[in-house]
């Protein structure tokens, strides 16, 4: 029940933090127009958001639908490719990895199931959240990045989990394959690095990649589970950093400048749309 009102709480106020939109209006200069044609736009309105014009609540659903099928771009095919090499390499010493670290670590096994689980998606949630109350930057990019990454990343790994339905190594459930906590990690630090390079994403690496380890470690899942988890996480992260970054799809400009024909001087207005 708790954790239900926290996300009850976490929901409301991410829907009462949506970004207004602003627009800007330079005012027509004093004293008569110049004759001369064509000078530049006196007046500019601009409806575009404050901000980088993408990064929005009223724009999040578009936003998660761009980055579900983004994640199936050109630009993915090397990092799969490269992750499901690393995933049939690694499914040959799963057993051989199940026995050296099983039971290693038992701290280092419930660490990770903590990070890597529901206190993760709940703090990444609460990152959200303060990011729609925090002025612009690369915080408040980074946490509408988190909120969306961890819907795609989720989504995704439920997919493959039901249909792969490999079972666990300690046989508790058909869930295996890929590691959910892997690929959580691995999605958030892919987003931190993209926002603030290698200082904060090596270490938010190293750290997804000790939650992997840990949860071979506990016989939760098999090395394989884990690299695939990674590959999912990885690519996740990249493709949301990137497209909520791009430049927001349909933007219109209303201008109006000084203009003269044949029939005198006057005012002309004019209209741009682009996609």
């Amino acid at each position: 029940m708790k954790l239900k009102a926290i996300g009850g709480v976490a929901v409301v106020l991410s829907m009462c933090a949506a970004l207004p939109c602003r627009a800007q209006v330079a005012s027509l200069p004093e004293g008569p127009l110049p004759s001369r044609a064509f000078e530049p736009t006196a007046l500019t309105l601009d409806d575009q958001p404050s901000g980088d014009g993408r990064r929005t609540m009223g724009a999040f659903p578009r936003n998660l639908g761009r980055n579900f099928v983004g994640v199936f771009s050109g630009q993915n095919l090397t990092p799969f490719a490269v992750g499901l090499a690393a995933t049939a390499g690694a499914r040959a010493f799963d057993d051989h990895a199940q026995r050296a670290m099983r039971g290693a670590c038992a701290v280092c096994g419930t660490t990770g199931a903590t990070l890597g689980g529901t206190d993760l998606a709940l703090a990444a949630s609460a990152a959200f959240v303060a990011g729609r109350f925090a002025p612009q930057g690369r915080f408040r990019s980074m946490t509408y990045d988190f909120g969306q990454a961890l819907v795609v990343n989720g989504v995704y790994t439920g997919l493959i989990k039901a249909a792969a339905g490999r079972q666990r190594p300690d046989g508790s459930s058909n869930q295996s394959f890929p590691s959910g906590h892997t690929s959580t990690t691995f999605a958030l630090a892919s987003v931190a690095d993209r926002h603030y390079g290698w200082k904060v994403g090596l270490p938010a690496y190293a750290l997804a990649a000790g939650v992997g380890l840990s949860r071979v470690e506990s016989n939760k899942h098999y090395l394989s589970d884990v690299v695939a988890g990674a590959t999912l996480g990885l690519v996740v992260g990249r493709t949301v950093a990137r497209l909520d970054g791009q430049p927001a799809g349909r933007q219109r400009r209303f201008s109006v400048a000084p203009m003269s024909g044949p029939g005198g001087d006057g005012l002309g207005l004019g209209v741009t749309a682009s996609w």
